[in-house]
């Protein structure tokens, strides 16, 4: 597994408390909220409402959180405030590129809470297309192996349009190109497979590799930046380390 995937599965075991719920029902509320607004409400033919749903219901997010959400979307909900879903590109400490994707009610809010959790840490807002290029956006997808076979596994995913499929010990990482994230998505759900993760998801073409006690530095950064309500993922090409893997969890 790689230490991104390392970091994620920590981070989920850390959220499993009330407090990390709300905000991981916000964020899922916004993203479907978003995906209802851009291609409607029916989750049969909107596969992005689909998707978010079923993130949702992974989350044990309650039916009428979810339905609220759809509603607020497609504008049936009127008292609702208006949503927009923007990029921001910035450098964490170190000079470690971050993709920062947002979404909000009130962008000088947003901008104001990203610029002080950066500025604090000795990062910076960067300009439109200072970043970006250092990544490509993938379908990536992340899950437990199961009773099911690599090859079989390896297979599906390469018949579907995957590029990449790894293996470490019995967790498996896809990654895909974007075109590919349906096709790779219903495959798994036909043979029944249990996502942990599934998204397209900026990825570094390079990464950058720091000693431990500054990849926690940046890794904490990313934690605090992710935790606002308006952030629904942030991207870095922060290589990250066993060792710092280790020391997190011992902290």
């Amino acid at each position: 597994m790689s230490g991104h995937s390392k970091w994620s599965t920590i981070k989920r075991k850390k959220g499993a408390n009330d407090a990390k719920r709300g905000a991981i029902f916000t964020r899922l509320a916004k993203e479907i909220a978003i995906a209802a607004r851009e291609g409607g409400g029916d989750i049969d033919t909107n596969f992005s409402l689909r998707l978010a749903v079923d993130r949702a219901r992974a989350a044990n997010m309650p039916k009428d959180n979810i339905e609220r959400a759809i509603k607020r979307g497609t504008g049936e909900d009127k008292s609702a405030a208006a949503l927009e879903k923007i990029t921001y590109e910035a450098y964490a400490p170190h000079g470690v590129a971050l993709v920062i994707e947002c979404v909000t009610d009130n962008r000088n809010r947003t901008v104001a809470d990203l610029r002080h959790i950066l500025g604090k840490a000795g990062g910076s807002m960067g300009e439109g297309g200072s970043v970006a290029w250092q990544f490509t956006r993938n379908a990536y997808f992340a899950f437990d192996l199961g009773s099911k076979g690599e090859d079989e596994v390896f297979e599906l995913a390469v018949e579907a349009g995957a590029d990449d499929v790894v293996f470490d010990e019995d967790y498996v990482e896809i990654i895909a190109p974007m075109e590919a994230f349906k096709d790779i998505s219903d495959s798994l759900k036909t043979a029944g497979i249990k996502l942990d993760e599934s998204e397209l998801r900026h990825m570094p073409n390079q990464e950058i590799g720091l000693e431990p006690a500054k990849t926690i530095q940046v890794m904490k950064v990313i934690e605090d930046l992710e935790d606002l309500d308006d952030v629904q993922s942030v991207a870095s090409n922060l290589a990250i380390s066993d060792e710092a893997i280790a020391e997190l969890e011992a902290a």
